[in-house]
């Protein structure tokens, strides 16, 4: 991630998916350059298959191996960073992909008094179904989930060859949704500084 000016947001946009063939990264590339266009944030994109994490968590209470710190480094330090975050996910049996939950649980206070973004897709339901199963997992973690959401519906239609979609409302939904986030991202920002979050 870039170096940023004091008051610029840090946002860990991450791609859920790991499926071969996924759309995933369409939809992360399209909310990153929206958060691109601004000048109160920038992205850093984390693509859960160029950085994968193991599957297999340590014995509760033990600190992972060494090979799984190292893997971890491509992941943790940049998610400890952000000051928000956008989860881009699509939706599998109702739910979010298991890839993404790996990811979560592999964290904790990187977390915590930070607010979350959702980008979602998928067939009828848009992924609405994984973003509200997500906002439960998320609030155990202490994290604060946005309200407004971008959701593509039927994806495969919705977008061009460009790699945009073809609606304006779009456009809107991402803008409404990262109003939010910026709001929330500097208010909880600050009051981490002001007096950090305890558990």
């Amino acid at each position: 991630m870039a170096d940023a000016t004091d008051d610029t947001l840090r946002i860990a946009v991450l791609i859920g998916s790991t499926r071969d063939g996924r759309f995933g990264p369409v939809v992360a590339d399209w909310i990153a350059g929206h958060i691109a266009e601004r000048e109160d944030m920038e992205a850093d994109l984390i693509d859960l298959v160029d950085t994968p994490l193991p599957t297999v968590l340590p014995a509760f209470g033990r600190p992972p191996s060494d090979e799984v710190v190292s893997l971890l480094g491509a992941v943790t330090p940049r998610l400890a960073g952000a000051d928000a975050f956008v989860i881009v996910t699509p939706e599998y049996n109702h739910s979010f992909p298991a890839s993404l939950k790996n990811a979560i649980d592999w964290h904790n206070e990187q977390w915590h008094a930070k607010p979350v973004g959702f980008v979602s897709y998928g067939g009828i339901a848009g992924g609405l179904r994984a973003v509200e199963q997500l906002r439960v997992v998320l609030a155990e973690l202490h994290a604060v989930t946005i309200r407004n959401t971008v959701s593509f519906h039927n994806y495969g239609e919705v977008f061009g060859a460009d790699g945009k979609p073809s609606d304006p409302a779009s456009d809107v939904a991402a803008k409404a949704m990262l109003d939010q986030l910026t709001w929330w991202g500097q208010a909880l920002r600050t009051a981490r500084q002001a007096r950090p979050y305890a558990v």
